[in-house]
């Protein structure tokens, strides 16, 4: 994994537009707060994405599990970063304006951590079944899987859309799983 650059670049300015374009007053207060601390870390990562980063080898067999809390909040890039919170600043908006604030919070908490877990039991299961020991030392940042998580959620609360994925209308309790296989296999 490598070091990202720290500062103002294309990707944070675009994020910070787009903020400004829905209004902080528009946000609601713990959407808003995790924007604010994705974006904090981002420009002042606690420590380099090499020691925060999740993986079987580093949580499981070294024991650190502080990366279960650490990997969510940090991003790879700009890019990462402003996909992940562009992302998650409409999600938060609909969910927590339909499951209020401290609710909404308990999820985003929840999520997580559970999500780091998940990908390591996955991890722990691709190693098994594939004989492959390199799946222990795949480390992973960012906040995808909590909005992966919430995706699902929001579909739950607003079922009978439809979503376009690839330009094909698919039913959006579906959608969320047809654009993860979609994402694994554009980028493995």
């Amino acid at each position: 994994m490598e070091r990202r650059q720290r500062g103002v670049s294309a990707g944070l300015l675009l994020l910070l537009y787009q903020i400004s374009q829905v209004g902080l007053q528009n946000i609601p207060s713990v959407t808003l707060g995790v924007l604010i601390l994705n974006i904090f870390l981002f420009l002042n990562p606690l420590r380099p994405l090499t020691e925060v980063c999740l993986s079987v080898n580093e949580a499981v067999h070294r024991k650190n599990w502080q990366r279960l809390l650490l990997a969510p909040f940090h991003h790879a890039d700009d890019w990462h970063l402003y996909y992940n919170m562009i992302s998650m600043l409409w999600k938060g908006i609909m969910l927590e304006r339909k499951l209020k604030s401290i609710w909404f919070a308990y999820i985003i908490a929840v999520f997580s951590v559970l999500i780091g877990v998940v990908y390591m039991v996955l991890e722990v299961l691709l190693m098994i079944i594939l004989d492959d020991p390199s799946y222990g030392m795949n480390c992973g940042v960012g906040f995808s899987g909590v909005l992966f998580a919430l995706k699902v959620l929001n579909n739950h609360y607003n079922p009978g859309r439809v979503s376009s994925v690839f330009g094909l209308p698919i039913s959006s309790k579906y959608a969320c799983w047809v654009e993860l296989v979609a994402i694994h296999l554009i980028a493995p």
